[in-house]
């Protein structure tokens, strides 16, 4: 957004529909950046869409589960602008041996028919363990970090239905286990962290950062038509090799694209070559 220019959502109210307190994250990075005030919407049941402890799956993307949210807010509020967040964990991209966590929060503005999605991913702590003694599940709830961090616990193994969630203090914790433990038929007990936004600190922290880059997004306007998020659509690879100047997989170019009107600008990356350890004949 340039310097001292008003943002176009300054006074708007958009939805937010949400049960697990993400309003504490996002309310503060939207109203310094935007102006916008928060409506936060109740009235459904957003586990409903899929949980992370597998006892209701989620049909479809993370990206179409944040927008059908953002559309139930939105048409249960009433209001023309409408944001949700969803999360998904899985393997690191990188090396796939670290827990990752990707959050996505997507804003919805109908008056100007578009779509902006803000992103932050990282390592995350989530993590499980399958035992038979409390000295074990006392150790990992140190290790990830229990009580700020809550846990899930349920007899047997992880698809087992019956369990309790949202456990925050050490006597609910052994209470729990002792409970599971009884419930087994094969005397183990299994321990995973609880990633719901509002029983997991990390997790609250990257929809944090989500919120900032939607921010930033929705503060950058196309330059043909004045609508926000204007951004990086697509990225050229083809930096040539700092040796032999054959083309790399390294990105070269980033084209920024308006979600409205389509207009593009290409911007070339300020590095001109890229390292011969990245270059697939000099270092195949």
């Amino acid at each position: 957004m340039n310097p001292g220019k008003k943002s176009i959502y300054s006074g708007a109210t958009a939805a937010l529909l949400t049960q697990h307190g993400k309003e504490r994250v996002i309310l503060p990075v939207l109203d310094t950046a935007l102006g916008c005030r928060i409506e936060r919407v109740s009235g459904f049941d957003t586990d409903a869409l899929g949980t992370f402890t597998r006892d209701i799956p989620r049909p479809g993307t993370q990206l179409e589960a944040a927008r059908k949210k953002a559309r139930i807010g939105m048409e249960l509020s009433g209001l023309p602008l409408g944001l949700a967040s969803e999360g998904s964990f899985g393997p690191d991209p990188f090396a796939g041996m670290f827990s990752w966590n990707m959050e996505m929060i997507v804003w919805i503005d109908d008056i100007l028919g578009i779509e902006v999605t803000g992103v932050a991913s990282g390592s995350t702590g989530f993590s499980h363990l399958l035992t038979a003694r409390w000295e074990e599940a006392e150790r990992f709830g140190h290790q990830t970090g229990f009580p700020e961090h809550h846990l899930v616990v349920r007899p047997q193994g992880e698809e087992d239905p019956r369990i309790r969630k949202g456990i925050a203090t050490w006597a609910e914790l052994e209470a729990a286990f002792t409970w599971a433990l009884a419930e087994s038929t094969n005397g183990r007990v299994f321990i995973e962290t609880d990633v719901r936004a509002h029983a997991n600190p990390t997790r609250m922290e990257r929809i944090g950062q989500a919120a900032q880059d939607l921010v930033r997004k929705l503060c950058t306007l196309c330059p043909a038509c004045d609508a926000p998020g204007f951004q990086i659509m697509e990225s050229v690879p083809g930096l040539p090799c700092e040796d032999c100047g054959a083309p790399t997989r390294e990105i070269r170019t980033d084209i920024h694209r308006c979600v409205r009107c389509g207009h593009q600008v290409s911007v070339e990356r300020p590095e001109k070559v890229a390292q011969a350890g990245c270059c697939d004949f000099c270092n195949p």
